[in-house]
C-alpha cells in the first residue's frame, strides 16, 4: 500500500532497523547516496555519458552525510565536484563525519560562504543541507544560499550554466510534514527521497518546491506501532474497492443501492443533476433527484435514467425516507441555504450514508455546533477551503498562520482535527485532497506531479465528486472508502478527458476508468 511517513516516523523506521542490527547508519547513507545518483541518471540520462561539474551543499546533520556520499559517487563517475559545508565538519554526527572524512582524505571542503561568492558554473547542484531536518526558518549562510538558488527558475538556463538543482530527501527549508516553507525554501528540479514519500512532498507548496519526485528504496521494515497515512492510488483500489464496482451476477437495482440527491429551486437544479449522474455512473443501482414540486418539470426535461420524486419540505423528505431501500443521501449541491436548513436535520435523523456539501455546509456556518451535534459516523463532509474556514474557523486560522517552527500544522492535521470535532469523515478538497476520520485515519489524494489536473478547477466538478461519494455509499462502502475512492477516481476521470474539461464530462469518463482498473486488477 502506498504510504506517507512523517519525519518522526521515518526516523523511527531507521532507528528500529539500526537497533535490530539489520543495517548500520553508514549503510543507510550509502544506499541514499546511490539512490540520488540513480534518480539523477534516470531523469537526465545525458549525465551518464557526459559527466559535468557539480556543487554538493552538505548541511550540519545526516542529510549532509548523504551529500558527502553523493559527492564521492559523482567523483567516481568522473565529475568535477566541489563540496561546500554548512556548519563545522568536526561537529557532524558520527556516521556523517565518517563520510565527510572519506571525502576530505582526497579533496578539500569549501566553506558555505564561498558558494554564493564564487558563483561558479555548475551542471548539477545537490542540496543536501537540511532534508527532513528543517524545524525553524533559515538563517545565515543557509538562507543566503537558498535565496541565491531561487533567483532562477528550476530547469531553465541560468547565468553561469544550465544548473539542475537536486534536493536530497526534501528541499532545504520545506517542512517535511506539511509541505509549507519555513520562511524560505529551495525550489528544486528534482527531489530524491528514500523508503517512503513524506507528506510534505505532496501537501500545500511541497510539489512546487520539489519539482519532480523520486522515491528510492532502502529495504527497511516498519515497526508495527507506526501507522502511516495512505497515499490513495491504483494499488489501494485494486485490493478492495474496484471489485465492488462491478454489477454482480444475479443482482438487481436495489441490491446495488438507492441514492437520493436533494435538489434546489427552479433554475438551480443543474448541480444536483451532475451529482445524480455521477452517482449512477459510479454504480448505484437507482438514483433519485428530489426537487421541490415547482422544479419537477425542469428536472424531468433533463433526466431519463435518473428518477424524480418531488419533496416540498422536511415533512416530504421524512415521508420519502420511510423507504428503507434508500441507502444514501446527498444534500448541498444547488440546494439553497434555506432549503438545506430545512432538510438536513431530517436527513441526518435517518442515519443513512449522507454526503453534505456546498449549501448544506454553508447553511450552518453561523452555528456549526448545531450541525456537529446532528452528524453521525456514516456522514461525509466535503468542504473546499472557504467552506472549511466557515465551519472550522479556528482550525483554518492555524492552517493559514505563518509557521514559526516545524513540523508545521498541515492540511492533514487540519482534516484530522475537523473530523474529530464533527464526529464523521471529512474530505478536505484541494489539489492535495485529504480524507480523514475521527479516529485519526487519513488518506491523501494528490493531483500533483504527473497527476496534476488543473482543469478540474471548473464549476460543478465538486458536485460530481459528491455524487460519486453518494453512489459508493449506496453500494455499501464505508464513508472513508467511499470518499477516498471517489477522490481518486474523480482525478482519474479528469486525466482521462484532459484539458477543456467541463463538469458534465466527468461522469462520462467513469466507465473508461473503471474498465482500465478492472483490466489491471489481478
Amino acid at each position: 500500500m502506498p504510504e506517507l511517513l512523517t519525519a518522526d516516523q521515518m526516523r523511527a523506521v531507521e532507528r528500529a532497523a539500526i537497533d535490530t542490527g539489520h543495517v548500520t547508519g553508514l549503510d543507510l547513507m550509502e544506499r541514499a547516496g546511490r539512490g540520488v545518483i540513480a534518480a539523477v541518471l534516470e531523469h537526465w540520462p545525458h549525465f551518464a555519458v557526459t559527466p559535468g561539474r557539480a556543487a554538493v551543499l552538505c548541511g550540519p546533520g545526516n542529510n549532509g552525510g548523504d551529500g558527502f556520499v553523493v559527492a564521492r559517487l559523482l567523483r567516481d563517475r568522473g565529475w568535477d565536484v566541489t563540496v561546500f559545508a554548512y556548519g563545522e565538519v568536526a561537529k557532524l554526527p558520527p556516521d556523517a563525519a565518517i563520510n565527510a572524512q572519506r571525502w576530505t582524505d582526497a579533496a578539500p571542503v569549501q566553506p558555505a560562504s564561498l558558494f554564493t561568492d564564487l558563483r561558479g558554473e555548475y551542471d548539477l547542484i545537490v542540496d543536501a543541507i537540511l532534508g527532513i531536518g528543517a524545524t525553524r526558518p533559515l538563517q545565515g549562510a543557509i538562507e543566503a544560499t537558498v535565496k541565491f538558488l531561487n533567483e532562477y527558475k528550476p530547469g531553465e538556463r541560468k547565468p553561469g550554466g544550465n544548473r539542475r538543482i537536486v534536493s536530497v530527501d526534501l528541499p532545504t527549508g520545506l517542512c517535511s510534514d506539511s509541505g509549507r516553507p519555513l520562511g524560505r525554501a529551495v525550489r528544486a528540479d528534482l527531489t530524491v527521497t528514500f523508503h517512503r514519500a513524506k507528506p510534505g512532498h505532496y501537501l500545500s507548496d511541497g510539489p512546487a518546491h520539489c519539482g519532480r519526485l523520486s522515491v528510492q528504496p532502502l529495504d527497511l521494515d516498519h515497526p508495527h506501532e507506526i501507522v502511516p497515512a495512505t497515499l490513495i492510488g491504483e494499488d489501494t483500489l485494486k485490493r478492495g474497492q474496484v471489485p465492488s464496482l462491478g454489477k454482480a451476477a444475479g443482482g438487481h437495482k436495489f441490491s446495488h443501492g438507492h441514492a437520493v440527491i436533494a435538489a434546489g429551486s427552479v433554475g438551480k437544479g443543474g448541480a444536483a443533476r451532475l451529482s445524480a449522474r455521477a452517482a449512477l455512473r459510479i454504480g448505484a443501482g437507482l438514483v433519485t433527484v428530489a426537487p421541490p414540486p415547482a422544479a419537477l418539470i425542469e428536472n424531468a426535461a433533463h433526466l431519463d435514467a435518473i428518477m424524480l420524486h418531488a419533496i416540498r419540505d422536511a415533512r416530504g423528505l421524512e415521508e420519502m425516507l420511510t423507504d428503507e431501500r434508500i441507502k444514501a443521501l446527498c444534500l448541498g449541491p444547488g440546494l439553497g441555504r434555506d432549503r438545506a436548513r430545512d432538510l438536513v436535520p431530517v436527513a441526518l435523523t435517518a442515519s443513512r450514508g449522507t454526503v453534505l456539501d456546498a449549501d448544506a455546509l454553508s447553511a450552518f456556518a453561523d452555528e456549526p455546533q448545531e450541525l456537529f451535534a446532528m452528524l453521525h459516523g456514516r456522514c461525509v463532509l466535503t468542504p473546499h477551503g472557504g467552506e472549511f474556514a466557515r465551519l472550522f474557523p479556528d482550525i483554518a486560522d492555524r492552517l493559514d498562520a505563518m509557521p514559526a517552527r516545524g513540523p508545521a500544522f498541515s492540511r492533514m492535521d487540519a482534516a484530522r482535527a475537523a473530523a474529530a470535532r464533527a464526529g464523521c469523515t471529512v474530505l478536505f478538497k484541494g489539489p492535495d485532497t485529504v480524507v480523514a476520520d475521527p479516529d485519526g485515519r487519513v488518506s491523501l489524494n494528490p493531483a500533483v506531479y504527473a497527476r496534476a489536473a488543473p482543469w478540474l478547477a471548473t464549476a460543478g466538478s465538486g458536485d460530481v465528486l459528491s455524487g460519486m461519494i453518494a453512489g459508493l455509499l449506496a453500494r455499501g462502502d464505508t464513508p472513508h472508502e467511499a470518499a477516498a475512492t471517489a477522490a481518486w477516481l474523480h482525478t482519474e476521470c479528469a486525466l482521462e478527458f484532459g484539458p477543456g474539461l467541463i463538469a458534465e464530462d466527468l461522469p462520462e469518463q467513469i466507465p473508461a476508468v473503471l474498465r482500465r482498473l478492472s483490466a489491471n486488477s489481478p
